[in-house]
C-alpha cells in the first residue's frame, strides 16, 4: 500500500489538530510554570536546616520521581471513585492531567533548581547578609536571578520533555494531539500518514518554544552584555552630589555615642571541639583605624566575621554604637538589636563578592534601595558619588566580569560606603589581587582613613598596616598577643612579633 502524501499534507490544515495544539501548549505551559515555581520552593525546602522539612521534601521528590507518570495520571483521574468530593474538579481530563503532571514534574524540576542554587557561591549570600538584607530579600534579589540563569538551559529542556509527555494524557481522554491522531487512523487505517502529521505538530511546538526559550536564556546571560564607559553626555555623568547624600558619617553624627564605635567582650568562637577565637576583648574608638595582623590560622578572619554576625559567637558579646549588638545568648534571628544595627557595619571581602548579574551601579544601590535609605534618585546619586570617590564612576554601567580585580575591589568598597556605615570591616582586601593592583586598593583605604572612617582591617601588608593604622593588633592561636601603636609595634621586644615582622619583611623584599 503506497504512502498517501496528499492525506498527510491535508492534516496540516486539520482544525482538530490545531485545537489539540492549543491544548498541548496550554497544558505544557501550566505544568512548566507551576512546576518551576513549586520546584524552586521544594529545592529551598530540601536545603532547610529544619530536619523535618528537609526530610519531608526529600521524600516527596523521591516518591514522585519514582512513580511512573502513566500510573499517576490514571490514579488522579480515578480518584473521585474513592473520594467523590474531588469529582468537582478532577472530572475534567485537563485539570486531572495538569495536576498529575505538576506533581511529577515539580519533583524533577526541584533537582534542577537545587543544582542552580548549589552553584551560587556562598560569598554572594554572605555579601547580602553583610548588607543587612534578610533571607527573603537575598533570595529575591541575589539568589533567584542567578540560580534561574544557571538552571535555564535545563528548564528549557524540561519544557520539551513536558510537551512530549502530554501525549500520555490521552489515556484519560484529553483531546490532545496524539488522541486526535488515534481517532483518525482508527477510521481510515492510515496509521503512518497520520502519525507523521502528529510528529509534525509536536516538532512545531518544540521548535517554536525552543527559539523563545533560547532567546530568554540569552537575555539572562550577563556575560553576553558588554556596556562601555559612561559617555560625556550620559545623564548619570551629569548627576550632581547633594547634601542629602553624605558620603562619610561626620563626627557630629548622632549615632556616634560614647567613646567607642565597637567593643568586644570575651568573644570566643569554636567549631566543635576546636576553639579558634579564645576570649578577645577589643575596643575601637570613633575614627580609629585598627589593623589586625598575624600568621595564617591565627583566627584573624574568623574574628572579623564574628563582628557582623557572619560567624555566630560561641560565647561573649559585641557592642556597637554604645549599645548591645551581638551575644552568644541570643540567636541572630531573634536579635532585634542586630537586625536594626547591622546596616551600620560595612564589610569588604577578600574575594569582592560583587553580584555578577547586576551592573556596578546596581551593585552599589542594591542595599540602600532595599533598606529605603532615601528615595531611589538620592540613592543613585550617593552611589555615583561613592563610585567617583574610588575612581569607578565611569564604569557604572558595566558588569563585574568586565572589571579587573582591583577595580572590583574598589567597587566593593563603594558598595559598603553607600550604606553610610559607622564602621567598615576589611577582610584581607588585597590578598586576592595581583601585586600591581594592590596599590590602587590600598590608596582608597588610606584616603578613607584620612577622612576619619572607623575601620578594622585584616591584612598581610605590613608596611600599609604600620602606615595607615592608629593601632596594630597582632593575633596568634586565637589570642591577641600585642595591641599597640605602629611606633610601639616597630620597637616591640616581643620575640614572636619580631619574628613575624621580620619574616614578612624578607618575603616583601624577596
Amino acid at each position: 500500500m503506497p504512502f498517501d502524501w496528499n492525506y498527510t499534507l491535508s492534516q496540516l490544515w486539520n482544525i482538530s489538530f490545531w485545537k489539540a495544539c492549543l491544548v498541548v501548549i496550554e497544558l505544557s505551559l501550566v505544568v512548566w510554570l507551576a512546576g518551576t515555581i513549586f520546584g524552586f520552593i521544594l529545592a529551598l525546602a530540601k536545603q532547610s536546616k529544619n530536619r523535618f522539612i528537609a526530610k519531608f521534601t526529600s521524600t516527596y521528590i523521591w516518591f514522585f520521581r519514582s512513580l511512573p507518570l502513566l500510573v499517576l495520571l490514571v490514579f488522579t483521574y480515578n480518584l473521585p471513585q474513592i473520594y467523590p468530593s474531588t469529582s468537582t474538579f478532577l472530572a475534567s481530563p485537563f485539570i486531572a492531567g495538569a495536576i498529575a503532571m505538576f506533581l511529577n514534574e515539580s519533583a524533577f524540576i526541584a533537582e534542577i533548581h537545587r543544582s542552580g542554587l548549589s552553584s551560587i557561591p556562598k560569598g554572594q549570600i554572605e555579601a547580602g547578609k553583610a548588607l543587612g538584607i534578610r533571607y527573603v530579600g537575598i533570595q529575591k534579589l541575589i539568589v533567584i536571578p542567578q540560580a534561574l540563569r544557571v538552571a535555564m538551559p535545563s528548564l528549557s529542556n524540561e519544557f520539551v520533555t513536558i510537551v512530549k509527555l502530554t501525549s500520555l494524557v490521552s489515556v484519560i481522554s484529553l483531546t490532545e494531539i496524539l488522541l486526535v491522531g488515534q481517532r483518525l487512523y482508527t477510521q481510515n487505517f492510515l496509521v503512518m500518514e497520520t502519525m507523521l502529521a502528529v510528529a509534525f505538530y509536536y516538532i512545531l511546538i518544540v521548535t517554536v518554544f525552543g527559539w523563545v526559550l533560547t532567546w530568554f536564556e540569552r537575555k539572562l546571560d550577563v556575560s553576553l552584555r558588554q556596556p562601555g564607559l559612561l559617555s560625556a553626555d550620559s545623564p548619570l555623568n551629569n548627576m550632581q552630589y547633594t547634601t542629602q547624600a553624605e558620603p562619610i558619617p561626620s563626627k557630629k553624627n548622632p549615632l556616634h555615642r560614647g567613646e567607642y564605635a565597637l567593643e568586644t567582650h570575651q568573644v570566643c568562637k569554636s567549631y566543635g571541639d576546636h576553639q579558634v577565637i579564645k576570649g578577645i576583648d577589643l575596643k575601637i574608638k570613633w575614627g580609629e583605624v585598627v589593623c589586625i595582623i598575624g600568621p595564617s590560622g591565627s583566627g584573624k578572619t574568623t574574628f572579623i566575621r564574628t563582628l557582623n554576625g557572619l560567624e555566630e559567637l560561641t560565647s561573649g558579646k559585641v557592642s556597637l554604637l554604645d549599645q548591645p549588638f551581638l551575644s552568644s545568648e541570643i540567636n541572630l534571628k531573634d536579635n532585634q538589636n542586630y537586625q536594626k544595627n547591622i546596616i551600620h557595619v560595612g564589610m569588604v571581602f577578600q574575594s569582592f563578592n560583587l553580584f555578577p548579574h547586576k551592573t556596578i551601579l546596581e551593585n552599589v544601590t542594591l542595599a540602600p534601595n532595599y533598606h529605603q535609605k532615601s528615595d531611589a534618585l538620592i540613592n543613585k546619586i550617593t552611589a555615583l558619588t561613592m563610585l567617583e570617590k574610588v575612581g569607578m564612576k565611569q564604569h557604572a554601567n558595566k558588569y563585574p566580569h568586565q572589571l579587573s580585580g582591583g577595580q572590583q575591589q574598589r567597587v566593593a568598597i563603594a558598595r559598603a560606603l553607600a550604606m553610610k556605615p559607622s564602621v567598615i570591616l576589611f577582610d584581607e582586601p588585597t590578598s586576592a589581587l595581583d601585586p600591581e593592583l594592590v596599590g590602587e586598593v590600598l590608596k582608597v583605604i588610606e584616603d578613607l582613613a584620612k577622612e576619619g572612617m572607623t575601620m578594622i582591617i585584616v591584612t598581610h601588608e605590613m608596611d600599609f598596616a604600620l602606615q595607615v593604622s592608629n593601632r596594630v593588633v597582632f593575633m596568634e592561636n586565637g589570642h591577641v598577643v600585642v595591641d599597640e601603636s605602629p611606633a610601639q609595634i616597630i620597637q616591640s621586644d616581643n620575640l614572636r612579633l619580631q619574628q613575624f615582622m621580620g619574616l614578612n619583611a624578607n618575603q616583601t623584599q624577596g
